[in-house]
């Protein structure tokens, strides 16, 4: 059976990052939230699952300089690093799976997960990836993650996904984590169809 890190090096060696159904020219909804929230240049920013992202390039060229991608793809993480030429060489690229990759404590100041979260159909999945957040993720730091929206597709890249109203997506993390705010977004694929995502914006708890 083939593993997840395989299905995900597959598809990024066989078909153009920006083929693929989830690219965006711009994350603008990523960035719209990112700078309502007044970050900073020093920011620590981590994009979970960013890959071939267009994400990380927005955000060096806005002038953010503590910025990490973390996937479990390298073949992605390649395709990232040799459209920024030099640029690249800023960014802290990480390959490991969410759920066990050892982060800092801490560290970071806003999560970014676009479509990483609606891959964990498993409960348990779920749990440790909340664990990874508060673990590293300063406390009352911001923590952006979009979805699949209930009308979503139930599949993508030939895999089942949850898809989630915002209520249902913050609950996934708990009452402790603060609902700043959630937008929907109608992403076109290259391919012309629509999908509807979800996004959530939280604080993480801050210690008692």
């Amino acid at each position: 059976m083939q593993s997840q890190k395989e299905h995900w090096e597959k598809v990024y060696q066989t078909k153009q990052a920006d083929a693929v159904s989830w690219f965006q020219e711009h994350a603008t909804r990523s960035l719209e939230i990112i700078h309502s929230i007044g970050a900073s240049p020093g920011s620590h920013i981590i994009d979970v699952g960013g890959g071939a992202s267009t994400l990380v390039d927005d955000l060096l060229l806005q002038g953010f300089k503590d910025v990490s991608v973390l996937d479990l793809s390298s073949s992605s993480l390649n395709v990232a690093r040799k459209r920024l030429g030099p640029l690249g060489d800023q960014v802290h690229w990480l390959v490991g799976d969410i759920l066990t990759v050892n982060l800092p404590r801490h560290a970071y100041d806003i999560w970014h997960d676009r479509a990483v979260f609606h891959f964990l159909t498993d409960p348990a999945d779920r749990a440790a990836y909340v664990n990874q957040v508060t673990k590293s993720v300063k406390p009352g730091g911001h923590v952006i993650v979009a979805t699949f929206a209930p009308d979503g597709p139930e599949q993508c890249s030939g895999l089942p996904v949850a898809r989630y109203a915002p209520e249902q997506l913050h609950g996934e993390f708990g009452p402790a984590f603060e609902l700043l705010e959630h937008a929907s977004e109608e992403h076109k694929t290259p391919g012309g169809t629509v999908q509807h995502f979800v996004y959530c914006h939280c604080l993480t708890p801050l210690p008692r």
